[in-house]
């Protein structure tokens, strides 16, 4: 049977006009700023208004550690959206906006997929309404100012040695990693060895996402470390006074988008951190928005939980005072058949010893999901060469963790796949059966963080880190930031910082390469392993399938 792409169906959507969709949740027509027929920001004042209102139930959903196989979280978190507007209950999904770096490199695209998606599928994957352009350009801005300053003199005494701000796109260029400055001459500066991170890593980024309003976010911004003196005091981004311009062009970034699902059900677009080099949620102010104006509210947290969860717990739900009434984690067997042994070419045949073998990465993530005090609740993303008996064999391993598995079939079938788990989910989250709570208290020193979730979250045996980086969290400790919670930026592939380690490994060390501390944001940035902060393109790249066709269709997204 042929299935249609991805950009087939999203082409096909009977959309409704962007002001029917914010009426669904109460949005006055004035209070949306529409960008086209169908899509729109929510207004500032609007929000403000909304302070008093009571919070409905806050649903996140998580995933195994990613596999070539494909596991569909965002899909799944569309599919629970639409399954629970289905039901009758009033709900919407908040979901990170896409790169283009992943976009143009692996991914291809990340709105949802089959007869989950959000739309319009292509402006999402692309330039949307321009929020990840502006967040590119308020960075930039500040670096511009800093080496500008010291053009004109340095009176702030900056260190050219310890400038830590680099430069940002949203782009996936390795060749940007380290790169040399102000080359040229005396009229281009002072040359100075930087590099480039991609925008979803910026701290800019993590500060929107963070922020409450237009008045904390440039105090956020205001906060920024962006380089030292010889004595190693800290200069800011407010010392330099960049902090009201950077807001200027962050004004309309700040509002969340409203967008739709293929079933018209309301959808908050909104910020991009990826979980591996950073917090990895969609904004505070989208989530608290939605939970405002909907009964229940599906928010997704990037890649596995691992990484993605466990920092949606400790850093947002922590900053936010935010509470999940219940986790779902997406698993497929397919996935359970990687972590098994068997290779991505052989998936096909039915394999149930491998599903058994591979289910204790499942296994592990039940139970770390569990430790914040939530209920787990499992949604096999169905594919079509599953069998009944590895479906069952992942639901018999799941029920012997003490928790529960639904089969899903949202990407084939909508809503109409997830009537079962939205039922099952709605009724966990109104029975208030969590009990949620951080893994680590604020008074724990920075290093005691790491150690808590290498070996809690990880079961790593030790954590790897040597004196200068010992030192350096203990002078953070003693300037005042020893409360900050942690951001680990990790292989999304493992539980280890080697993305070759499949299942649920034991008996492995976490080395700690760099710690940045992001004082506008509000947490340390811990980088292990190989990760890296610029990723690179792929040998081939889906930008190379991108194209218009004879229609001046966009094909290639998927």
């Amino acid at each position: 049977m042929a299935y249609k792409s991805d950009i087939e169906i999203a082409r096909e959507a009977n959309k409704l006009p962007i002001q029917a969709v914010g009426a669904k949740l109460g949005i006055p027509e004035a209070d949306l700023l529409p960008y086209g027929h169908d899509k729109a920001k929510i207004g500032q004042s609007f929000i403000k208004g909304l302070d008093q209102a009571r919070n409905g139930k806050l649903i996140l959903v998580t995933a195994i550690n990613p596999t070539p196989a494909g596991e569909g979280k965002t899909t799944t978190t569309v599919g629970l959206g639409d399954g629970l507007n289905r039901i009758g209950k009033k709900a919407a999904v908040c979901i990170r906006e896409a790169s283009l770096g992943p976009c143009f490199g692996m991914k291809g695209g990340a709105a949802g997929g089959g007869y989950a998606q959000v739309v319009p599928m292509e402006e999402m994957n692309l330039h949307f309404t321009g929020d990840f352009h502006a967040i590119t350009s308020a960075h930039n801005l500040l670096s511009a100012m800093i080496d500008n300053h010291i053009y004109w003199g340095n009176s702030l005494e900056i260190d050219e040695r310890r400038v830590v701000w680099r430069r940002v796109l949203d782009m996936n260029d390795r060749a940007l990693r380290d790169v040399v400055t102000s080359l040229g001459g005396v009229a281009n500066g002072f040359p100075r060895q930087t590099g480039f991170d991609i925008t979803v890593a910026s701290e800019v980024m993590a500060i929107l996402c963070l922020a409450l309003d237009l008045e904390d976010l440039q105090k956020r911004l205001g906060d920024i470390i962006v380089a030292y003196r010889r004595d190693r005091t800290p200069i800011y981004c407010r010392d330099l006074k960049a902090d009201g311009a950077m807001t200027v062009l962050l004004k309309d970034a700040m509002q969340p988008n409203l967008v739709q699902t293929l079933e018209n059900n309301p959808a908050l677009v909104h910020g991009g951190p990826f979980a591996n080099i950073a917090h990895g949620c969609n904004s505070v102010i989208a989530t608290t928005t939605a939970l405002k104006l909907a009964d229940y509210v599906v928010t997704e947290a990037g890649f596995g939980a691992d990484l993605g969860a466990e920092k949606f717990m400790n850093i947002k739900c922590r900053k936010a005072g935010l509470a999940p009434s219940v986790v779902v984690l997406v698993a497929t067997v397919r996935a359970m058949k990687m972590n098994g042994g068997v290779a991505k070419a052989d998936l096909g045949p039915e394999n149930v010893k491998a599903v058994k073998a591979g289910s204790a990465n499942l296994g592990r993530h039940i139970e770390n999901l569990k430790s914040f005090g939530v209920p787990v609740v499992v949604a096999i993303n169905h594919f079509v060469t599953d069998t009944e008996a590895e479906i069952q064999a992942v639901k018999d391993y799941v029920k012997a963790q003490g928790s529960e598995a639904i089969l899903c079939q949202h990407w084939e079938k909508g809503s109409e796949g997830t009537v079962e788990l939205a039922t099952r989910v709605a009724a966990i989250a109104d029975a208030g059966m969590a009990n949620f709570a951080p893994l680590y208290p604020d008074e724990m020193s920075l290093f005691e963080k790491i150690e808590t979730i290498a070996k809690r979250i990880y079961r790593a045996d030790e954590v790897l880190a040597d004196k200068a980086i010992r030192d350096q969290l203990k002078a953070w400790e003693a300037a005042g930031y020893g409360n900050l919670p942690i951001c680990m930026a990790k292989t999304q592939y493992s539980f280890t910082t080697d993305p070759n380690r499949r299942g649920a490994p034991t008996g492995h060390s976490v080395p700690v390469r760099e710690v940045r501390l992001s004082a506008g944001a509000g947490f340390v940035v811990v980088i292990c392993g190989e990760i890296m902060t610029m990723p690179g393109l792929p040998r081939v790249p889906s930008a190379e399938a991108i194209m218009l066709n004879s229609q001046g269709q966009i094909e290639g997204l998927f």
